[in-house]
């Protein structure tokens, strides 16, 4: 995890996936999906389709989703 421009937290990843008929987004919401524990059908893309920075939202797992989220640690560049 790491601050935006503006300090909010942001997750930082990297696909090898080329960026082409979805492919980057599906190989996101997997990376995603399985690093906090949650099918990948609970990942979704809801904004950035086509852009690098992309918002997605992440369905069920209250707390302990919350943890997971809280527990990866990426180092800042």
């Amino acid at each position: 995890m790491a601050p935006d421009a503006e300090g909010r937290p942001q997750l930082l990843a990297r696909v090898s996936a080329i960026p082409e008929d979805g492919r980057a987004n599906a190989a996101l919401v997997l990376l995603v999906a399985k690093a906090v524990g949650l099918p990948k059908s609970r990942v979704a893309i809801v904004a950035g389709q086509t852009s690098r920075v992309k918002t997605l939202r992440l369905e069920g797992g209250g707390e302990a989703l919350r943890a997971r989220l809280e527990a990866l640690e990426i180092e800042p560049r």
